[in-house]
């Protein structure tokens, strides 16, 4: 029953515009985005709260185009060392809506958010203003309204706050007072509404400043950097910038991320520097004992201090977990490498993991190792692009599925999409799969991953171990759902796996019966998820059943 009322609740949400459908939306009118901001507080107003009253939940506000979910995961979990009672928003979920708003780390129980679902949505229904509309708010925007209900009414010490897309105009963004605010990397995303250059994005990003909040953000190119720098400079907000963190490792121990990759060091820096800020203003005394700082250029931003983290600030790190993220799974003969990048800077990194990361495992005895890329894109992203810098992976099979986890999806309200139809997704599936056919035809191009003159076997190489190519090393495969893309990649081989028997006719395609034999006698099989944090989602669902427990 209580199982039956949640799914009930993801059902209703689903109704309001989906960020999908609302990015079409605002990209068609065009409206003043002020005017959807104060919108915002007028929801939260009739929702039961005013914008003062969330000035108690001691706010980490955070942006970025990448590494923003991590970087709050870690700024999270080093402040729950601490012993605090956290409140942890971010978008979008992996496998469940709930995930969407955390306490301690866990996602809120499905109880908990039937229960905060209904009390607000009868709410937002009785104060419905006749002459308006609009008498709910959209999906984001309910689940923020939701989220600060839930932290106020929990009690939490402190509240981190992904923003959503942007900044200045998110519906997150209507906060007055945060303790703090980060800016994570910059690059280009969403570009319909942030615009398509680093220094509009910049601008955007840098809107959730606010007058004597400190901020601080990590290394970024000269442009984005000085309109960051002239923003924060309009409204006196103290900016600084993040050293690495090399330099707060010096002359300690090195740094133990429990997040994989080497560009999580950065997300790490600013989560150091953002949890420190935090607790200083708020007068804790154990905060990282000073280290001797390195002056700033004239002109230049200010450098954040050089600090040596606490026990604790270690111990969160360490023990920081995100999903879907840089993220290992060993299973049998199989390894599933999932990372939701979906940017064509975050598709380096995500890349870089991932050969760096084969380079470590160890090679089987005997018999074949087989790659295989599973890859979906949505929106206004240029797959074309990602699917480049996939190339030189030297995948044997690339394999393009919809973000639909099975095809009957009804029981599952938290994976259910209205804003597109199946043929729309599965035409994009076969402009993935045209474009990687396309890119093998031109597979003259030299590998922009290897650096000449650079030694192949010396640690800073990303060149693969030897990888003899297959007959079919150009091979491709379009399957309607995840689940079905999963029973051709597995074979029956992952132990944890282990759909009903696949439909008739699934194999029924030349390459889908050669490489299945590839498969059932490879020795290991790597399997890279990228390109969509949704699609890494339902893999993960249908892999992990425990996370829709």
């Amino acid at each position: 029953m209580k199982a039956e009322a949640y799914q009930d609740a993801v059902r209703t949400l689903n109704t309001l515009q989906t960020n999908a459908n609302y990015l079409e939306m605002v990209k068609r009118k065009r409206g003043d985005p002020q005017t959807q901001l104060e919108a915002m507080k007028l929801y939260l107003v009739r929702s039961g709260l005013q914008v003062e009253d969330l000035d108690q939940l001691n706010i980490i506000h955070i942006t970025g185009t990448k590494g923003k979910g991590s970087t709050c995961a870690f700024t999270e979990r080093i402040l729950r060392s601490y012993g605090l009672k956290t409140g942890f928003f971010s978008s979008p979920h992996l496998v469940q809506v709930r995930e969407r708003i955390r306490i301690n780390g866990q996602p809120i129980s499905s109880e908990l958010f039937t229960k905060h679902f209904w009390r607000l949505y009868h709410r937002l229904e009785e104060t419905k203003d006749d002459s308006s509309c609009v008498s709910m708010p959209g999906y984001f925007r309910f689940l923020t309204l939701m989220a600060f209900h839930v932290f106020l009414q929990e009690k939490v010490d402190l509240a981190v706050l992904e923003v959503g897309i942007g900044g200045a105009y998110d519906c997150t963004n209507i906060i007055r007072k945060p303790v703090v605010c980060g800016i994570t990397s910059l690059g280009i995303d969403h570009t319909g509404l942030l615009g398509d250059t680093m220094e509009k994005i910049a601008w955007q990003k840098g809107g959730i400043f606010k007058s004597g909040v400190p901020a601080f953000t990590v290394l970024q190119p000269d442009e984005p950097l000085a309109v960051l720098r002239d923003r924060a400079q309009q409204i006196s907000c103290p900016l600084y910038l993040c050293p690495p963190l090399q330099a707060l490792e010096e002359g300690g121990p090195p740094l133990t991320l429990g997040l994989e990759g080497e560009h999580q060091r950065s997300n790490a820096a600013l989560a150091l520097q953002v949890a420190r800020c935090w607790l200083q203003q708020k007068g804790y005394q154990d905060a990282g004992e000073l280290k001797a700082s390195r002056p700033s250029l004239p002109g230049q931003l200010p450098l954040a201090p050089v600090f040596q983290p606490t026990p604790r600030m270690q111990q969160g790190l360490r023990h920081t977990e995100w999903p879907g993220r840089t993220q290992l799974l060993r299973r049998g003969p199989l390894t599933w490498y999932l990372d939701g990048a979906h940017t064509t800077s975050s598709m380096q990194a995500c890349v870089r993991w991932f050969r760096q990361a084969l380079h470590r495992c160890e090679r089987p005895d005997s018999g074949s190792e087989v790659r295989v890329l599973l890859f979906n894109s949505t929106g206004d992203r240029d797959s074309a692009a990602l699917l480049k810098l996939l190339q030189p992976c030297q995948f044997d099979y690339a394999i393009f599925c919809p973000n639909l986890a099975e095809m009957a999806s009804t029981d599952n309200a938290d994976q259910q999409n209205f804003t597109v139809t199946l043929d729309q997704v599965l035409l994009r599936c076969l402009a993935h799969q045209q474009h990687w056919s396309r890119l093998h035809e031109e597979q003259v191009s030299p590998d922009p991953w290897s650096t000449p003159g650079q030694e192949q076997d010396g640690p800073a190489s990303l060149l693969l171990a030897p990888h003899p190519p297959h007959t079919h090393s150009a091979s491709s495969l379009v399957f309607s759902c995840i689940s079905h893309a999963l029973q051709w990649i597995t074979q029956g081989r992952d132990p944890l796996f282990q759909p009903p028997s696949p439909p008739r006719g699934l194999l029924a395609h030349p390459v889908a019966d050669s490489g299945a034999m590839v498969l059932q006698e490879a020795a290991a099989i790597h399997v890279l998820v990228t390109g969509s944090l949704h699609l890494v989602g339902g893999v993960l669902k249908l892999l992990e059943p425990s996370l829709s427990q």
